[in-house]
This record gives C-alpha cells, sequence and structure tokens, in this order.
C-alpha cells in the first residue's frame, strides 16, 4: 500500500500558556495552543487578534512618505480636468486595484481610463509603448497599480514626455527606484508597519480612501471599496496581518451582502449564494470567486473583470460573471490537459529527484497563462521546486516557477541570471524567459543550485501540524469556534490537527475522475466521522491503523450539518517510544533570515600575503576565522559591523550562507576582498558534546552559537538530533558527518559562485 510521501512539522504544546489563554478567550485548549502557534503567546495579545479592531490605526500619511505629495498631485489632476491614466496588472491583485481606482475617480468627477499590459505579447507591468499611447491620447498623470517599482526605462520615458507618474506596488525593491514623481510601497516603510504587509490592492485602498476624503466622499466609497480591497487581498494570497487581517475581517462580512453588481453576480453564478447566509470566509474567495478572477487574466481579456467590478448596471454585470464562469472552466480544462501531460513527461524521463533534487518540465505550446498552476500540482506531487516551461516560436522558452520552502526561487533567479532573460520572482515563486538553447545549461545549474540548498529529506511535501487532538474532541462546537480565528490564509492557516493510530472502519473512491479519497474512521466511543482527501484516490486502499493530519469542514446534507475531516496527512502509526521522546523538553531554536540585499558588492580575491589595506576605500571592516588583532594602518573595525563600510575584508567565509547575508546586509560594503582560511572544524563528538553542556537552556540562538564555534546553524540542529532532540521546528538535516563535510565544502567554495547565492 503507497502513502504520500510527506515530512510532518508539529509545533511543539506547551499546555500551561494554552490554558491561560482558553480562560482569558473562552476558546478550546486546542485552539488556544493554535494561537501560540501563530505568535499569540499571551492572553493579551490573543484578545487583541481576535478582534483586531481594538488596535489603534496609525494615520497612513504618517507611515507613507509619498502619501501627501500623490494626493496633491491627484487632487490638482481631478480639479482641472486633466487626463489621467491607471497601469494595471493582469492578475486578482491588480485588476480589483484598477477597478478600485476606476471606481474611485468617476465618483471623484476625474477624466479616467486604464491600460493593461498584455500577458502573453508583453508580459507582467507599465512598459514604453503603453507610456507612448497614453501620452499621444493627451494623458498627463499616469498611476500604475501592483506594478511600477521596477519599471526603470517605461517611467524615465514617461518623465522624459512631460508625464507625471505615481508608482504604487508592493513588490520587492530593486537596485535603482524608478524616476517617479512619487512612490508608495510598503517594502519603503517599517516593518513594523501595520500596514507592511499589504497588497498592491491595500497601496490602492488607502490611496483611494485618503482622495475620497479630501472631496468629501470617504462615506460613499468606504464600503465598496472596502469589498475589492478584501477581494483582491486574499486573490493574491497576501499575509493576514496588520490591517490587512483587520480590513479582510470587515470585508468578509460586506461581500456576503456586496454592494457591488459585478460581485453579487459572480456569487450567484459561481453557486455560492448558499454561503451568504452564514458569511463569507476567505476559502470562499480563494477557492470560489478568485479562481474566476485571475482566469480571465490567465486566459482571457482584462477588461471582462474590471467592467464585472465597475459596472452599475445588473445585466452587464450578469454577462461579464458568466463570461469569467466560462473562462475559468477553460481554464481548468487546460489545467487539467497540460497537468496530465507534464506527469507522463516525467514518468518517460525517469528522472532521478533524489539526485536533481528540482524538477524541469518543458513542452511546445502549453498556454503560459496557466502553467504556474500546473507547477503548484506538480510540487504538491513531487515534493520538489518545479520549473515548468512553454517553448514558443521565437525561439525562447517561457518558464512558471514554483516551489518549497527550502529553495528560494528568487535566489535560483539570480544564480541563472546570465543564462536567462527577462523574469523575476519572490521566494516561493517567479518567471522568466530563456532561450531555448540554454536549456541543459538550465538543468545544469538548478541542479547545481539545489542541491547546495536541499537536502534529501527537503524532498518531500512538508505539512504543517498545529496540534494533537482525539477524535472524540471533534465535534460542530470546536468547528464553530474556529470561525474566531478567521480570516484565515496565508501568515493565519486553518488550523491543522493530528490524530494518532486511528483506525479506518471503510473507504472508497469518490469523484467524476475517482481521483478523492472517502473514509470512514472510529472514533474510539463507538461513533464515527467521516474524512475526505482531495486528489488522493491513487492511494485507496490504506492501512487499516494510521496517524491523519487535517482541517475541519462542515459537511451539509439534507437539512443536516455534521464536521467532518479534511486530510491534509497521513502515516503509518508512529511508535509509542516516538510518542514519548517528542513529548520531553527541548530548546526552543531562535535562528532569523537575513534581511535581502539591495545593492550587490564586488567580489575580489585578497592576499594576506600582500594585504595593501591601506589602498582599499575606508573604511574597512575585517572578519573572518583567525584574522589578525592588529597590524593593519587606516579605518579598521573588526567583526561584527557598526556602521557603514566601504571594503569588508573575509578572512574566511563566515560559518553559513545566512550569516553571510547578515553580514553584507548589516555592513553595505561596496567591495569584498575574500582570504582563503579555512575554520578549524570540531569532530562529531567535540560538537555533541558542547552541544549537550547547554542542556537546560530554554532558547538557544544559532547563529550565534554558529558564530561562536564556526559551525553552520544546520550542523548544530544535526548534533541536537544526534543526541536524541526532534528540533522540529527546524528544516531537515543530514547525519552530523555529512554536515560536517558539507561545511568544509562551504569554507572553499569558489569565489565567482558566491555573488549568485547573494
Amino acid at each position: 500500500m503507497a502513502l504520500p510521501n510527506q515530512r510532518w512539522q508539529i509545533f511543539r504544546g506547551d499546555p500551561q500558556t494554552a490554558e491561560a489563554i482558553a480562560l482569558a478567550t473562552g476558546l478550546s485548549p486546542l485552539l488556544a495552543q493554535v494561537l501560540i502557534n501563530r505568535g499569540m503567546n499571551t492572553p493579551e495579545l490573543s484578545k487583541l487578534f481576535l478582534d483586531p479592531d481594538r488596535e489603534v490605526l496609525s494615520d497612513p500619511k504618517l507611515e507613507f512618505p509619498d502619501l501627501l505629495k500623490s494626493l496633491d498631485r491627484l487632487e490638482k489632476a481631478i480639479q482641472n480636468a486633466e487626463k489621467i491614466a491607471i497601469c494595471g496588472d493582469y492578475d486578482a491583485d491588480g485588476m480589483t486595484s484598477t477597478a478600485l481606482l476606476l471606481r474611485t475617480f468617476r465618483l471623484l468627477g476625474a477624466n479616467a481610463s486604464y491600460a493593461i499590459p498584455s500577458r502573453m505579447q508583453e508580459g507582467y507591468g507599465i512598459n514604453i509603448r503603453i507610456v507612448e499611447e497614453l501620452h499621444q491620447e493627451g494623458v498627463t498623470l499616469v498611476l500604475t497599480v501592483d506594478n511600477g517599482i521596477a519599471a526603470y526605462d517605461a517611467i524615465a520615458r514617461a518623465r522624459a514626455l512631460g508625464v507625471s507618474v505615481i508608482v504604487t506596488d508592493h513588490h520587492d525593491l530593486p537596485p535603482q527606484l524608478p524616476p517617479a514623481d512619487a512612490i508608495l510601497n510598503p517594502k519603503l516603510i517599517s516593518p513594523e508597519s501595520q500596514f507592511a504587509a499589504i497588497a498592491g490592492v491595500g497601496v490602492a485602498y488607502v490611496l483611494a480612501l485618503e482622495l475620497a476624503d479630501r472631496f468629501g466622499k470617504r462615506e460613499q466609497l468606504a464600503h465598496p471599496l472596502l469589498e475589492l480591497f478584501t477581494l483582491g487581498t486574499i486573490a493574491d494570497l497576501a499575509q493576514l496581518r496588520g490591517v490587512n487581517r483587520r480590513f479582510v475581517k470587515q470585508g468578509l462580512s460586506l461581500l456576503a451582502r456586496s454592494q457591488l453588481m459585478g460581485v453579487q453576480a459572480l456569487i450567484q453564478v459561481s453557486g455560492m449564494s448558499g454561503e451568504k447566509q452564514t458569511g463569507l470566509k476567505p476559502e470562499a474567495i480563494g477557492f470560489g470567486l478568485g479562481p474566476r478572477i485571475n482566469a480571465v487574466g490567465r486566459i482571457g481579456n482584462p477588461v471582462t473583470v474590471i467592467e464585472l467590478l465597475t459596472t452599475t448596471d445588473m445585466g452587464i454585470a450578469l454577462e461579464r460573471a458568466m463570461q469569467c464562469e466560462s473562462i475559468n472552466k477553460q481554464r481548468q480544462e487546460k489545467c487539467a490537459q497540460i497537468e496530465k501531460e507534464a506527469i507522463a513527461l516525467v514518468q518517460q524521463s525517469d528522472i532521478n529527484l533524489a539526485k536533481e533534487r528540482v524538477l524541469v518540465v518543458v513542452r511546445d505550446n502549453w498556454h503560459h497563462g496557466v502553467i504556474g498552476i500546473v507547477a503548484s500540482r506538480l510540487v504538491e506531487r513531487y515534493g520538489v521546486p518545479v520549473f515548468i516551461g512553454s517553448s514558443e516560436e521565437d525561439g525562447n522558452i517561457r518558464f512558471s516557477v514554483r516551489s518549497i520552502p527550502e529553495f528560494n526561487v528568487f535566489e535560483s533567479l539570480e544564480f541563472i541570471k546570465d543564462i536567462r532573460g527577462k523574469g523575476g520572482g519572490h521566494p516561493a515563486a517567479g518567471g522568466f524567459t530563456m532561450p531555448a538553447a540554454n536549456l541543459d545549461k538550465l538543468r545544469d545549474r538548478l541542479r547545481e543550485f539545489a542541491n547546495l540548498h536541499l537536502q534529501a529529506e527537503h524532498l518531500k511535501p512538508l505539512v504543517t501540524v498545529d496540534v494533537q487532538a482525539d477524535l472524540q474532541d471533534i465535534s460542530m462546537a470546536l468547528f464553530e469556534q474556529i470561525d474566531a480565528l478567521q480570516p484565515c490564509g496565508m501568515g493565519n492557516s486553518d488550523p491543522v490537527f493530528y490524530s494518532r493510530n486511528v483506525r479506518v472502519l471503510s473507504q472508497q473512491r469518490r469523484g467524476k475522475s475517482r481521483d478523492c479519497l472517502a473514509i470512514e474512521l472510529d472514533r474510539g466511543n463507538g461513533s464515527k466521522i467521516k474524512a475526505i482527501a482531495w486528489r488522493w484516490g491513487e492511494y485507496c486502499p490504506v492501512p487499516d491503523r494510521v496517524d491523519l493530519a487535517y482541517k475541519l469542514r462542515a459537511n451539509h446534507w439534507q437539512d443536516t450539518t455534521s464536521v467532518e475531516l479534511e486530510l491534509v496527512g497521513i502515516r503509518l502509526p508512529e511508535s509509542e517510544d516516538h510518542a514519548v521522546r517528542a513529548n520531553k523538553w527541548e530548546p526552543i531554536l531562535e535562528y532569523k533570515q537575513a534581511p535581502s540585499i539591495k545593492h550587490l558588492p564586488q567580489w575580489h580575491r585578497y592576499d594576506p600575503l600582500n594585504p595593501q589595506v591601506s589602498d582599499l576605500a575606508q573604511p574597512v571592516l575585517l572578519y573572518g576565522y583567525d584574522r589578525p588583532e592588529s597590524g593593519f594602518l587606516g579605518e579598521v573595525d573588526r567583526d561584527r559591523p557598526s556602521r557603514i563600510y566601504k571594503s569588508l575584508i573575509l578572512w574566511s567565509l563566515p560559518p553559513s550562507l545566512t550569516h553571510l547575508r547578515w553580514l553584507i546586509a548589516l555592513a553595505k560594503p561596496e567591495s569584498i576582498y575574500l582570504g582563503d582560511v579555512m575554520p578549524l572544524l570540531p569532530m562529531a563528538d567535540d560538537l555533541r558534546a558542547k552541544v549537550s553542556a547547554l542542556a537546560g537552556s530554554k532558547h538557544l540562538n544559532l547563529l550565534a552559537l554558529g558564530q561562536e564555534w564556526w559551525v553552520a546553524p544546520c550542523t548544530i540542529v544535526a548534533a541536537l538530533r544526534d543526541l536524541g532532540y526532534d528540533c522540529n521546528s527546524f528544516a531537515s538535516t543530514h547525519p552530523l558527518d555529512l554536515e560536517l563535510g558539507r561545511l568544509e565544502r562551504w569554507y572553499s567554495y569558489p569565489i565567482e559562485k558566491l555573488p549568485l547565492l547573494l
């Protein structure tokens, strides 16, 4: 019997704190533990999380440096009847942002239009063609939404033509910001700000409300704009924290009784009208409304969605909603066909994923608009990063990329930037074009990158589990309490419970394609509970006894509603010995990823025999294993950065890539000079002894210990695991001897390849 090849990461329980939170909030201790897992580890933080309206909301004009400048320019343009153009994007975030601002401008009497680039012909973001066409049409002010931060050339062209540009975006900052009149981007404000996690539609929402204030029409726009904010934020998978959580919680209640004709029509044609009675949840947007909107941007014309979300005519709204429904069905068919073909290609290629650690699959004429969805499904199936490409007539391949947590897509694209064309991404996903002639080089380079960053244990789909529950604890009352944690989504996922050694009473395959697994389980008190696993039909039959990880869902049948399990994980029962060991004390591992590096330094070799430090740009930071304490002239600091440096001398590499990134992010050097000193590595027994001496410490700062011992954080964790500690909060590691071998190879990593890792 085959089961999904998964790895489970289970949060460590804190029963005492969970009990205190349960008493303060009235929630089940199971859900109190979920709050702890989300970082709400005190009763007061938990109460604030459950009722985000209690938190004082800061003034966005004090958060965004260019907001007042943007408002002044827009107010002037509206009063002078200037032509304003919104340049949007073809995904749900970009289309809802465009509709939101278009509705705002129309109500304020502005002379406004919009433009969206062609997904297939032009790709993402404002471009020179759009700028020049808008200028010819007499547009004097362009407002980008969900794009523009990386469009230096197009915005420079606009400014050269005398066209003002306001950029509203949320994507990562490029090394050189565009020469816009104003830029609104949460990446330019404090990461601790309530507005730090807003998507493109969030930036548009803030701007629109503040602009409406200037004209005394905030109240008229507040509810419709909040609906669009909620729709776009959830569909874009934005983190539901800060103002996102606060506003989405408010907006979901509005969407259930929407004032927008287009939303009413979309709910009607998608068959979600019944959910209006109980209120919409993020999953209704994510799996119901969002895909119908996104499908249009993928394979249709975004104008359909803009008209849907801005019309005041119910007839037009229904017509556009039905078009969205039809296009979404086409999208589903294309996805199913491409997925089937991609799986067949993988099976025919007989690829060794344990060796490659990344999947590259390419075929002619796959629709580029949907291959990203297929890539996500292949990640779920194979547990490795997926680069899926469509060969095109111009000799290029257009790739979409989806990943696993331990493989950073943005960094991988930087690693291959010399063999690819235009593209970009973030840690979890991305896309790019590349000459087809470079395909073999791509496979080689990605294999190298993946083997550097991924270990064998990473090559399994990850199931993150919140808390252990007895099936007798599962009830409608518990399911209804989960509503208090809503909105759930990115950054606040639905609770995942697990139960051990569950007895399977019956099972069968269901669905049109018989690809769903439906089972009945023994609750242990003489009753049964049903469970469903989507796309797991191939695993039927499963063993009689299993460990299960699951979410809760409502099952509506005739006039009865009951709770059932939605399976996300299944495995053979773990031994009692392992369960006992898993509950013993373990240290809390502190490990903080470095911030992104905005400006990449130049790398040079350093000769300790001929240092010439006085010739280097000052000030200089000297860092590394066994580095000299004295003997250098000039402005030279040692070890931890205390200011910005022109030059950084690495006597040796730091203990890990994360240490290196922190060093560069803090020191911000223009040039790095790398020596060839190899730190003295500890023997495995010595490192285990050092780790054992820390027993009883509540917290272990892996980066600080790594710096002290000159070993990587994963090496310390491997030593802990050798001693019997699970370290479930940390990614999988190799055995300690292998980790020490990897560390030795890291310290001699070629200088020419180091910039590609950053």
